[in-house]
């Protein structure tokens, strides 16, 4: 049997440029615990992120209730077609809602969810539309104002806070599906 060295205990290594030695990382983390999520290396303005938040959850919010009348209204020769679209749509707009909720938590703040204020903050607004065309077309315009607002916001936080800016990126993504899938529907339309 033979015999293995005793291994050296490892000396300390010296921090790596441009990153927290682990002393300094362990005793800020004992900091303002309170805090959460949110810690001393955070360099967004957290006011402001969490008001573009509230802003983006108004506008999904008054996009779900939009979208729940377009379902329940629709008639017509397109409407189980259309209807399903609606309906998808709604769901997914209420899980936006969710995942903005949840981070406007964890940054400290509040999820605003006051009926009073939901239109008057939302960047979309509540067009009911007349016939089942006039719905998809108001649901198109919703989602391309919905994709230059979340892009604003990723622009206007960048690297700051990549949570937040990869989650605005997820919305954005699918809001762009739900833009094309209206801007179809429409280009195929026949008739009224």
């Amino acid at each position: 049997m033979s015999k293995q060295p005793a291994a050296k205990p490892s000396k300390p290594t010296a921090p790596t440029p441009g990153f927290t030695d682990r002393k300094t990382l362990r005793a800020n983390a004992r900091k303002r615990m309170k805090d959460g999520a949110v810690t001393p290396s955070y360099s967004a303005d957290r006011t402001t992120v969490i008001k573009l938040l509230n802003d983006a959850l108004a506008t999904e919010w008054v996009c779900v209730l939009r979208y729940y009348r377009h379902y329940y209204m629709a008639k017509g020769m397109l409407a189980d077609t259309v209807k399903a679209e609606f309906l998808e749509h709604a769901q997914q707009e209420q899980a936006h809602a969710d995942l903005l909720s949840n981070r406007i938590v964890q940054l400290g703040g509040a999820p605003d969810l006051n009926p009073d204020t939901l239109t008057a903050r939302s960047h979309a607004e509540y067009k009911e539309g007349g016939n089942l065309r006039d719905m998809v077309r108001e649901n198109l315009i919703a989602e391309r104002i919905a994709i230059d607002s979340y892009r604003e916001m990723i622009n206007f936080i960048g690297d700051k806070d990549t949570t937040t800016k990869r989650i605005l990126e997820q919305i954005l993504a699918q809001e762009e599906d739900h833009a094309d899938d209206f801007a179809d529907m429409l280009d195929g339309w026949i008739g009224e």
